[in-house]
């Protein structure tokens, strides 16, 4: 029995320092850049000698919650994608198959987790979003448990920094030339359902106006049109969980529906 213990120890111990070199570096990362910011006075773009403290100020916030899928095979191949500096990618949270959110980067600070991606105006999207990165391997469905730590995590940063309801969404929505996370498995509109990104009511009803133009829509919504059969697909993927290529006359009073919802 003490043999077994002494075991579990050193193996609870392993675990404990796997990441210790990788945590070295984020503290190092980290203590720079507060040196930086705290300055005084500010020694960036402009050394004029006449500085002046404002009062009022605090720090950015992000704006988007990007949404992505891991594309790799594990949780800890993931993790281990994230502490090596080889990799050049990284996001603020991982959200493992049974449910563990890890916490990657603090939420003030920039992941490299959306690459040359546009939404909107906005084509620096790393720069005013939090990643989160849900283990799957991009052909799979998704754990009761992940979506439901992942419900859990939206709803403290929608709460905390204010996010728009309309700013969830995903990889492949600001990448759709690059990007197919997190895949058509993912539950959008369940997401939707509690508040986290837009959802289209009964299109029944629904007439097309005759000035109605799909790839206005599509640009309205947030893609990039300059590949329009690329943000077509993503669109597809995104709210008719569908990746065929074109649109079928259902599909256009969707595509018109989050269109009419974006301009509200």
């Amino acid at each position: 029995m003490k043999h077994f213990i002494f075991l579990l120890m050193l193996f609870c111990l392993s675990c404990a320092n796997q990441y210790s070199s990788s945590n070295k570096i984020y503290k190092r990362q980290s203590r720079a850049f507060a040196k930086n910011i705290k300055t005084y006075p500010l020694k960036d773009s402009l050394n004029s000698g006449k500085f002046i403290g404002t009062t009022n100020f605090n720090l950015r916030k992000p704006e988007f919650v990007i949404i992505h899928h891991t594309a790799q095979n594990s949780c800890a191949q993931t993790l281990k994608t994230f502490t090596t500096q080889i990799s050049q990618v990284s996001a603020h949270y991982v959200i493992c198959k049974d449910g563990t959110i890890h916490h990657m980067l603090n939420d003030y600070m920039r992941a490299w987790q959306a690459g040359v991606s546009k939404w909107g105006n906005d084509a620096d999207i790393n720069s005013s979003s939090i990643g989160i990165e849900l283990d799957n391997n991009g052909y799979e469905p998704f754990t009761d448990y992940q979506i439901n730590s992942l419900l859990r995590l939206l709803a403290a940063l929608k709460k905390k920094y204010n996010i728009p309801t309309a700013n969830f969404i995903g990889h492949a929505d600001i990448a759709p030339r690059r990007k197919n996370d997190p895949n058509v498995f993912f539950p959008w509109k369940r997401l939707a359902d509690s508040g986290y990104g837009l959802w289209y009511d009964d299109t029944t009803n629904v007439v097309l106006p005759s000035t109605f133009q799909s790839i206005q829509a599509l640009k309205i919504i947030g893609y990039d049109v300059r590949d329009t059969a690329a943000a077509t697909v993503a669109f597809k993927r995104h709210w008719l969980q569908d990746t065929l290529p074109g649109l079928d006359s259902a599909q256009y009073k969707v595509l018109y529906e989050m269109m009419e919802k974006s301009l509200r």
